[in-house]
């Protein structure tokens, strides 16, 4: 599974990519908003930093405005991949976008019905949010599930994006279900390393070699 880190950042993305754990970076406006910077400044600075695809989220609801800031977003740099939202004229700029070789994630799923249709029109990434259906009692990996079988079942290419990761359990069951990708913010990922037993192996590691009076420097 790929990891693509959802933040806007620089600080924490370059020192995540230069470990070799990113495969890719998600922005959103409101990312974007925390970061405090100009969203061509702070994306152009990713797309530096990144090799793989950075998704930039057009702010227009309306095609003609998709396509306008699409075409602009597209400039910045050879990587991006362009971000809109799942609605009717959502998937029309990205049926238009892809025709022309560029990427695009369709964002804010949150049925395999949405994501059927996001694959139709030709979606690089679908991003189901599985964090925002738990909030609502409702399983996100049981939409991760349906979307991976209904892929499979017709040989889609659209890579599912597994997105509002709240867990490092999260990352774990997508990827055991088949998700190509997760997008998780920095401290998510970081946490993945962690384990008590691992903590008190190095403990008791260092116990004994303390007793040793050895130094290896």
């Amino acid at each position: 599974m790929k990891f693509f880190v959802d933040t806007a950042d620089v600080k924490e993305i370059r020192e995540l990519n230069e470990i070799g754990l990113l495969d890719g970076v998600t922005t959103n406006p409101s990312l974007i908003m925390k970061s405090g910077r100009s969203i061509k400044e702070v994306t152009k600075e990713i797309c530096d930093i990144v090799e793989g695809p950075v998704s930039a989220e057009v702010t227009a609801l309306d095609f003609e405005g998709m396509m306008k800031e699409a075409d602009i977003l597209s400039k910045i740099a050879d990587n991006i991949c362009i971000k809109v939202p799942l609605t009717f004229d959502g998937l029309k700029a990205c049926k238009a976008i892809t025709g022309d070789g560029r990427k695009v994630n369709v964002t804010l799923c949150f049925s395999a019905n949405q994501a059927l249709l996001a694959a139709k029109a030709g979606a690089t990434f679908i991003s189901p949010f599985i964090g925002r259906l738990d909030d609502l009692a409702i399983d996100g990996m049981e939409l991760i599930a349906d979307i991976r079988t209904i892929y499979n079942n017709y040989g889609f290419q659209t890579e599912i994006l597994a997105a509002s990761i709240r867990t490092v359990n999260h990352v774990r069951e997508a990827a055991l279900i088949g998700a190509d990708v997760a997008t998780v913010p920095p401290a998510t990922l970081k946490a993945l390393v962690k384990h008590t037993l691992t903590d008190k192996g190095i403990e008791a590691f260092m116990a004994d070699w303390a007793k040793t009076g050895q130094s290896i420097a």
